[in-house]
């Protein structure tokens, strides 16, 4: 299944499918609106955005305090391009009019564009058929095209506008989409010339500049006439006949263009020479290229071949691929969250990027680099006196969440982005990044672990914190973030010690940057061998934190359906008080840390927290599929697996309105490599301990280790590992070593739990 479609032209299908078809490219997105817009009372999100394209905002509070942040950055609705409206013989066309006669739309995952066929009949008994392409280029990532493909014969009208008249999507029923102020660029530039179009915008109060330069072509003579208001432009073209017209449009933005306007033009010289066809032809090698070893082969179910396949295609759009962006929690496909950047991308995007393109892997953990100084600043704001504390949620680096129970008290933020330097370290053996960059942050952020924490009875604590299951706020002990904090503070050591042997010189200029002395990574080192990890040694559980157990189980039994997620209907502190996890919380750190724990201990406190765990959040189900198959249950692993293949296409959680679940895609292809497949990255190389769902035919899929490259194979009698690239690699595979040779299948008998 290398497409989606749909036929549907009723309103709540559109709002979801602007979603589904949104393209992008990980600089600029575009929502899947119809070019000629909606019927006059349907509601659209008609969105046009560019990653880390951001206005300030105030955040209001009824009662402040120190250290509470005063701003936060927003995501912004940039100028709209997209619009082309058709006339035959004067007779608009709609897709919503009796007039249709045909209708379906496509999006390619394998080619990278999408397709929207109509047939109409007018009221004069013509026939005419109009197809729309369009793409955002994955080659020119400033270009978002659209062709326009008229057979008819009779008079044909176009008018193409570009509208800097928008505003961002405003929803005061939900805390996870904007309710504040809503309208963010001013016009600063406005221009008209042979068939080109230029709008520049300013910000209100980022100051950043945004340009859109647009240019149509098309294949025939015409009357055309241009129309010109305080914020569009009109122009309006007239044929006789079937027509194909092209609109080339070139976003540019100040946090990348040194100038908006010459840069935009520049680019769109560029761009213009060139076909539609020729864009497809582009498009569609990208493409190939990523699918050659980003794809997952899934034998047996249509339906989650399609999940999966949609899913990696979105993740590939929405990531950014500069240092100054990186992945918003709905990417660039709307405006939930406000655009904002979360732990998600380390822990469930980044381990994608890393096994199928390393180098956007890269630029995700450069981008994190890139705000380590905001990050010192937010430090210093919470009373700490040295180290980095990254912001819970962030576009240009400082914190942006208002509410610090669920947000700033999160400071396992700084673990999961350690344990992403650990893991790309690992898994690609880049001396020369994690000397450059790695230790710094993993020194820095494991400093504030040291400032916080304290010995009590010969243990280390950390109090006041809050971890991933958000149901639960400012607790001591968490054990996710104990377990973090004690592995980003061991691979600080560690990798101290690496350049003591490799590269003194470089070591020494960093320790007086930082004033970092040894005693200092003595205290660190000390630290973490003790840090404290509770167990219940009745329960034989690790406990979520100092005083979860003690808390009364929420009465899942009389809890309306309608009142989940439950943040939308009980205050907080309602929550707070029960037994009650909104997603995985000591779970994934026994994923991410499962030698930490004996596998009896892992299972009872899986089969524990499973009871008590509504999964509200799309970053649950993923992590309970993934332990389901570590202790063996395959039937709830793929139970689990099923609920995030799926989760947009179906619109399980009723919001995809809003944007897509990056980091339920993420965790969906978690799912089966880490899952099913059983792989882990360790220190010592590649573990894999493949098991198969008897739902399931069969899965195939791709790891990137070292430069080198496995094609895994499971079906229900064998498993084969391929080394399709690279030089030998040694594989823990059901515990015991081997070693895979280039052109040399390897096959085992695959385990079975029954």
């Amino acid at each position: 299944m290398w497409h989606i479609e749909s036929s549907a032209r009723d309103e709540n299908t559109l709002l979801v499918n602007e979603s589904l078809f949104t393209l992008a490219n990980g600089y600029l997105g575009v929502r899947g609106t119809f070019e000629e817009g909606y019927k006059e009372n349907f509601k659209s999100i008609r969105g046009t955005y560019i990653n880390a394209f951001y206005d300030i905002t105030d955040i209001n509070y009824g009662e402040s305090a120190y250290g509470f942040p005063k701003t936060q950055q927003k995501l912004l609705n940039v100028i709209d391009a997209g619009g082309l409206e058709v006339y035959l013989d004067d007779e608009r066309v709609t897709v919503f009019s009796d007039q249709v006669t045909y209708f379906k739309r496509l999006l390619h995952l394998d080619k990278g564009y999408s397709e929207r066929i109509i047939k109409y009949k007018t009221k004069l008994g013509k026939q005419a058929t109009i197809t729309f392409k369009r793409l955002v280029s994955f080659d020119s990532k400033e270009l978002f095209a659209i062709n326009v493909d008229i057979q008819y014969q009779g008079n044909v009208k176009i008018i193409s506008t570009v509208s800097a008249d928008v505003t961002n999507f405003v929803d005061s029923h939900d805390p996870r989409v904007n309710h504040g102020e809503h309208q963010f660029l001013n016009v600063t530039h406005f221009k008209h010339k042979n068939d080109t179009s230029i709008i520049t915008c300013k910000t209100k109060r980022s100051n950043l500049l945004v340009t859109c330069t647009s240019h149509d072509v098309y294949n025939k003579e015409c009357e055309s006439t241009v129309e010109t208001t305080k914020d569009h432009i009109i122009k309006t073209y007239e044929f006789s006949g079937d027509v194909t017209f092209n609109k080339y449009n070139i976003y540019t933005d100040s946090r990348r263009h040194k100038d908006t306007i010459e840069n935009g033009l520049s680019i769109l010289n560029q761009v213009k020479t060139k076909s539609f066809d020729d864009l497809l032809h582009s498009q569609h090698l990208y493409m190939s290229t990523f699918w050659k070893y980003g794809d997952i082969v899934i034998e047996g179910d249509d339906a989650l071949q399609q999940g999966l396949r949609f899913n990696l295609y979105q993740l590939l759009q929405s990531v950014g691929k500069d240092e100054c962006s990186n992945i918003a929690a709905k990417g660039l496909t709307g405006e939930g969250y406000e655009g904002h950047y979360f732990w998600d991308t380390e822990i469930y995007i980044f381990p994608v990027f890393l096994m199928i393109n390393p180098t956007i892997a890269k630029n995700l953990l450069m981008y994190r680099y890139s705000i380590l100084e905001e990050a010192r600043g937010r430090a210093k704001e919470l009373g700490h006196s040295k180290g980095a504390l990254f912001p819970w949620r962030t576009i240009a680096g400082t914190e942006c969440s208002a509410y610090f129970p669920a947000g700033t008290a999160q400071y396992h933020i700084n673990a999961d982005i350690a344990y992403s330097f650990i893991k790309y370290f690992v898994t690609t053996n880049d001396l020369e990044f994690i000397e450059h960059y790695g230790l710094e942050v993993l020194v820095e952020t494991a400093r504030v672990y040291l400032d916080m924490g304290f010995f009590d009875k010969g243990s280390f604590k950390l109090n006041a914190v809050t971890g991933p299951d958000e149901y639960t706020a400012i607790v001591n002990n968490n054990y996710y973030t104990n377990a973090m904090a004690k592995y980003n503070m061991k691979w600080a050591v560690r990798i101290y010690r690496l350049l003591e042997n490799h590269n003194s010189r470089y070591l020494g200029a960093l320790k007086d940057r930082l004033s970092l002395t040894t005693e200092e990574i003595t205290a660190i080192e000390e630290a973490a061998n003790h840090m404290y990890l509770p167990i219940d040694e009745e329960l034989n559980i690790n406990p979520q934190d100092d005083t979860f157990l003690s808390k009364e189980i929420w009465n899942f039994k009389e809890t309306p359906d309608a009142h989940y997620p439950l943040l939308l209907h009980y205050h907080p502190l309602t929550i707070y008080r029960y037994q009650v996890c909104k997603q995985a919380d000591t779970v994934l750190a026994h994923f991410l840390l499962e030698d930490e724990q004996p596998l009896d201990v892992i299972k009872d406190s899986y089969e524990y927290y499973e009871q008590v765990t509504t999964h509200d959040s799309s970053l649950s189900s993923c992590v309970f599929s993934i332990m389901a198959s570590k202790i063996g249950d395959m039937d709830k692993a793929y139970n689990y697996f099923i609920e995030t293949s799926r989760l947009d296409l179906d619109n399980t959680h009723k919001n995809t309105k809003d944007g897509l679940h990056m980091a339920n895609m993420g965790g969906t292809w978690m799912s089966i490599v880490y899952g099913f497949a059983g792989l882990r990255l360790k220190f010592d190389g590649v573990h894999l301990a493949p098991k198969i769902p008897k739902q399931l035919n069969g899965y195939s899929f791709y790891v990137n280790y070292k430069n080198s490259v496995l094609r895994v194979t499971v079906n229900h009698e064998q498993l084969e590992i391929v080394l399709e690239e690279g030089t030998d690699v040694a594989i823990t595979l059901y515990g015991e070593e081997i070693n895979v040779s280039l052109q040399q299948k390897y096959i085992k008998t695959i385990e079975r739990d029954d």
